[in-house]
């Protein structure tokens, strides 16, 4: 696990959502994937998708149609809506082929090459402000901080436990990695575990 390469993601997040980017990519590893999926559920991100180099399109602008297939394509969402969003295993199948009983409307690429991967991220804003709008990391390459869950019950009641401190922002969170997979500090807590603390971010 390199945390110099989630340092340079945690700098890049927080320049793109300064800089009111809609849309930002990022390298794909396992933690970054893992890492941004947590961020999804916690609100921070709007969408998380796995592409090439070009960014993906919505499904919708992937093919230049003319209008009659518009309007069955707007009939077949009308009838069956779920169809707008992509089945478990639909990655890397044409579009138009049958998966689960349900049509794949969209055709996402991913290169083969996996150097040529990235993830791409939707930014997300509120009242013209950044949802996302600090990420840094707490162990650093050179100094890794392991928290037990009582330090972390500690510092998601703002208080400061093992030189870290505690969770004062309205909504900030702190990610770890754990046994379990990357969780929040939060779930570490209710479900007794400790880790290594990766990144805040509020």
């Amino acid at each position: 696990m390199s945390l110099v390469n989630l340092a340079h993601v945690c700098s890049h997040l927080q320049n793109a959502s300064k800089a009111r980017l809609g849309l930002t990519s990022i390298p794909v590893s396992k933690m970054h994937v893992n890492l941004m999926l947590g961020l999804q559920r916690e609100g921070f991100i709007s969408s998380v998708t796995l592409g090439g180099t070009a960014p993906p399109q919505p499904f919708l602008l992937q093919e230049t149609v003319d209008p009659e297939a518009h309007e069955e394509m707007a009939q077949k969402l009308a009838e069956q809506p779920w169809a707008a969003y992509p089945v478990p295993g639909s990655l890397g199948r044409p579009a138009g082929t049958m998966l689960e009983g349900r049509e794949i409307l969209h055709d996402v690429k991913v290169p083969q090459n996996p150097a040529r991967r990235r993830l791409w991220l939707g930014l997300k804003y509120w009242n013209n402000e950044p949802v996302l709008k600090n990420m840094k990391l707490v162990s650093k390459p050179t100094r890794r901080i392991w928290l037990t869950s009582e330090d972390l019950g500690r510092i998601t009641r703002t208080r400061e436990a093992a030189y870290v401190k505690g969770l004062t922002h309205p909504g900030e969170c702190m990610f770890l990695t754990t046994d379990r997979g990357i969780l929040e500090a939060r779930e570490c807590v209710e479900r007794k575990l400790g880790g290594m603390a990766l990144c805040r971010v509020y």
